[in-house]
């Protein structure tokens, strides 16, 4: 092993999932936020865990009404993903800039995004300061799919490529065996 800057090894994590944080503050206000930082944190209850850099407006919006939704962008959604981004909810209103349109949650007051592959309407149990970022656990208390399949993978410097979502077991296998064969 050659010993390298962090910095670099930490390339190394890529290709990563790519979600979209959704928040909606006190006062109403909608904010998305795409992270790469998410993962499934627990099987009973049926948890995500994201974790949200403390500078971020998502951040407060959690803090202050303990829920959030969690997206799974589409392949068409990218654009958005990217602008989303790119600018600061302290700063900027990211809806209205955007092409992304919301449909009412069910549990919860933060919306869903329409045209995501899926979208889990999540209730905060917990959470975990990491320095400059806050783990934040939520509990899944709804989840649904739009029917789309093509969805992102970041492989870094905001470099968002296309992949297939939602195979079935016998796809993987038929993967499996492409490969194989080539």
């Amino acid at each position: 092993m050659k010993q390298i800057r962090i910095e670099e090894a930490m390339k190394f994590r890529h290709p990563e999932i790519v979600v979209l944080v959704v928040t909606k503050s006190k006062e109403g206000k909608i904010d998305v936020t795409p992270i790469g930082w998410a993962m499934l944190g627990s099987s009973n209850p049926k948890t995500w865990a994201v974790g949200i850099a403390k500078r971020h407006y998502s951040h407060k919006a959690i803090l202050d009404t303990k829920e959030f939704t969690l997206c799974i962008p589409s392949y068409k959604q990218r654009k958005d993903v990217l602008f989303c981004g790119s600018v600061s909810g302290w700063d900027v209103g990211k809806l209205p800039k955007t092409k992304l349109k919301i449909l009412p949650s069910k549990k919860i007051s933060v919306p869903l995004l329409e045209d995501s592959l899926a979208c889990f309407e999540c209730k905060l149990i917990d959470q975990m300061v990491t320095s400059d970022h806050t783990i934040f656990l939520g509990e899944i208390v709804a989840a649904y799919i739009s029917g789309e399949d093509e969805g992102l993978i970041n492989l870094g410097s905001r470099n968002l490529v296309k992949t297939k979502r939602g195979l079935e077991d016998n796809d993987f296998k038929e993967i499996s065996n492409q490969k194989k064969v080539q």
